[in-house]
Formats: structure tokens, C-alpha cells, sequence
């Protein structure tokens, strides 16, 4: 799929999905623009700061896939910017979110937004960087490789289970070498 503005695609999935809150008076509240090239393990992100609000997309990992991995990252980026500079909440996949999102897919089926992509990553089948790490629940026992360690990361499925969807440091993910996978 060739590079395509993403302005245009940006108010069309506020008219539809946003009732145009992401735009009053056709103003976006936040900017868009494709990554520099550099952006390869992950498909979108959102970030705010006093300065600046912004989603950014992955060149290199959307160019290759379908239109439907455009929308559903845009759309993704979006209901993050929702909960954020609508509702003016600070969560990442929370309650809010996870409810736009069930909405969002409830209400059409030209592409599905999720929590996470499975696009395949630029560079996987050349030898690119595997994980270093297995991230495992104490818990339920689901496990999840990672690139590098996250410190006070949890397993959302138990806290949610357990915990009525708060953190809880009983459900934190124990990280163990990805080496140690083969034994």
C-alpha cells in the first residue's frame, strides 16, 4: 500500500466514530504524521505532553499490509487521543478505552481495532532482533516474549480477574532469559 495522507483518513474515522470530538470547528486537537523510518517494532503511538499531542504511524511497518492495518492503527491512535483529550482521562488500554474500542467494531467491519497488533515486524525473517526475555504470569502461567525487561508490569487478564481490573503486585510478570526457553 503507497504512503496515503492520513488527515483525510483521520476526519472521516472522527466524523464516524468520534461524532467529530477530535476536531470541534474542524480543528484537530491532535497532529498526525508518518514515522521518519525508524519506528519498526510498533505499528502507532499516541503521546501528549504540555507541548504536544501527536499520533505517529509506522511507515515501515504499514507500507507493506493492507488499508485495514492503516485504519485499525489510526483508529487505535485515535481512541487514545479520545480518552485523553476528550474525556480527559490518563489510562493506557483501561475501561474507557477497551469500551470505544468494543464500540468501535460493534459498529462496522471494514477493519478490527485491537489492543495489539501481530504484523509482522521489518527485518524478522533476515535474522532481526528476537527477545530477550519471557515474561511470565505467577498466576494463570501465560507467558510472552519481550525485547527487554518492563519493571512493574503486570498480567492485565489476572488483574482484571482478581483485582476488578486495578494492579495488583500479586499478578506482577516474572522475567526470565529467552535462552532459558530451550531448556
Amino acid at each position: 500500500m503507497p504512503i496515503e495522507p492520513l488527515l483525510p483518513l483521520f476526519h472521516r474515522l472522527n466524523r464516524e466514530h468520534f461524532q467529530g470530538s477530535l476536531a470541534p470547528g474542524g480543528q484537530s486537537l491532535v497532529s498526525l504524521r508518518w514515522s521518519d523510518g525508524r519506528m519498526t517494532r510498533t505499528a502507532g503511538l499516541y503521546r501528549s505532553g504540555p507541548d504536544l499531542c501527536e499520533i505517529v504511524l509506522s511507515r515501515p511497518l504499514l507500507e507493506p499490509l493492507p488499508r485495514q492495518a492503516l485504519l485499525s492503527t489510526l483508529c487505535h491512535e485515535m481512541i487514545h487521543a479520545w480518552v485523553d483529550r476528550v474525556l480527559r482521562v490518563r489510562e493506557g488500554h483501561g475501561p474507557r478505552f477497551r469500551a470505544c474500542m468494543a464500540a468501535i467494531n460493534a459498529s462496522q467491519s471494514a477493519f478490527e481495532v485491537r489492543i495489539r497488533h501481530s504484523y509482522p515486524l521489518p527485518g524478522a525473517a533476515e535474522g532481526g532482533r528476537q527477545p530477550r526475555w519471557l515474561a511470565r504470569c505467577p498466576r494463570c502461567g501465560i507467558s510472552r516474549p519481550y525485547r527487554r525487561r518492563v519493571q512493574g508490569l503486570a498480567c492485565r487478564p489476572c488483574c482484571e480477574a482478581l483485582h476488578g481490573g486495578r494492579w495488583h503486585a500479586s499478578c506482577l510478570l516474572a522475567f526470565v532469559p529467552a535462552d532459558n526457553l530451550a531448556s
